[in-house]
């Protein structure tokens, strides 16, 4: 048997939201596929976030506390010190490096590239990686279990429910071309 390379990721809060984004990521996550890491800073500006989209403040800490929940290892603590010492093209993204170098993660999973330059991460052993490139290769790495992650995903969508080719859709419409084109191959 082939067991999966198990990587360390901090998730960066653009992958948080949309929630198609976030759900495949976390389903992979709890199909030991990867270990996910998160910050208070990051959930603080998911929370932001989804105040902007029109969520109720309720609801908004009502999920950051269901993901916390769900995955009770995943909160980066004791990050803060490295912030400011940290140079990165956005200052505001400084605390996510900071919670990467401090849980000595490999990858920090981000739809914002530009603002985690490749040379400067190399300094600390860290990569960035988008969220439709880290799926794949996740699915390249272990495509039984990632299957089982998806059909898992799509079977506990239940207002409404949805079969496997409308959520790859779904998908596809969110950024995650390349991760749908490779479960839809596969399935």
């Amino acid at each position: 048997m082939i067991h999966s390379v198990r990587f360390t990721c901090v998730l960066d809060t653009n992958v948080f939201y949309p929630l198609w984004i976030r759900d495949l990521l976390l389903w992979f996550a709890y199909h030991d596929l990867y270990t996910p890491k998160w910050s208070n800073h990051i959930f603080n500006e998911w929370i932001e976030a989804m105040l902007r989209k029109g969520i109720t403040e309720i609801e908004a800490h009502r999920r950051t506390k269901i993901v916390n929940d769900a995955f009770p290892d995943a909160l980066v603590e004791n990050y803060e010190p490295l912030i400011e010492s940290l140079s990165l093209p956005d200052l505001k993204d400084r605390h996510v490096l900071a919670a990467a170098i401090k849980v000595n993660a490999n990858l920090i999973v981000t739809n914002n590239l530009k603002h985690f330059p490749k040379e400067y991460l190399a300094n600390f052993g860290i990569a960035a990686t988008d969220a439709d490139d880290f799926l794949t290769d996740i699915i390249d790495l272990n495509y039984r279990t990632s299957i089982k992650a998806f059909k898992d995903m799509v079977t506990s969508k239940i207002r409404p429910p949805l079969d496997y080719y409308q959520v790859l859709e779904i998908l596809r419409k969110n950024g995650l071309k390349n991760t749908a084109d490779h479960l839809h191959s596969l399935l």
